[in-house]
């Protein structure tokens, strides 16, 4: 038994028969409008089986469910529309200021017994002297990139 009953309205079955006559749009809004004409359970609707929807089409059952499930949780235009996208919060821990001292760290003589600096000893001697709580040698590797410094 499916969990997500996909029945369409005479006027979202028009809007999807268009959509896909029309041949213009993301090949992605194309093939949510044609699972979605197929997978109709209403009375006028032929209710093909996910199967045979993923034979016809050449599209995988996941995706069909994954149709299904955003039409009946989500609405109709949810599933013809793209979604937004959120970038994720950046985490930098290195901001002007550490920067700044990470490049004057860089630049001095490395530690007694020690010919030069590593990225490793240098994240480590940052954390020390309290700049940051902790960071990655990569963080360090990666602020030295971008002010084209490099330890040693």
């Amino acid at each position: 038994m499916k969990k997500y009953i996909v029945r369409l309205s005479s006027e979202e079955r028009e809007t999807l028969k268009k959509l896909t006559t029309s041949g213009k749009g993301p090949a992605r809004i194309f093939n949510h409008a044609r699972i979605l004409l197929k997978a109709d359970q209403d009375d006028d609707g032929p209710a093909w089986s996910d199967k045979k929807i993923s034979e016809a089409i050449d599209i995988t059952t996941q995706t069909i469910e994954r149709v299904r499930k955003q039409l009946v949780e989500e609405g109709f235009n949810a599933v013809l529309s793209r979604r937004k996208y959120t970038q994720k919060v950046s985490r930098k821990k290195i901001d002007g200021d550490v920067e700044a001292h990470l490049v004057a760290l860089s630049c001095s003589d490395p530690p007694e017994g020690r010919a030069k600096w590593t990225l490793r000893l240098l994240a480590d001697t940052i954390v020390e002297l309290g700049y940051v709580n902790s960071i990655s040698h990569e963080a360090v590797r990666q602020t030295l990139k971008k002010t084209k410094l490099s330890p040693g």
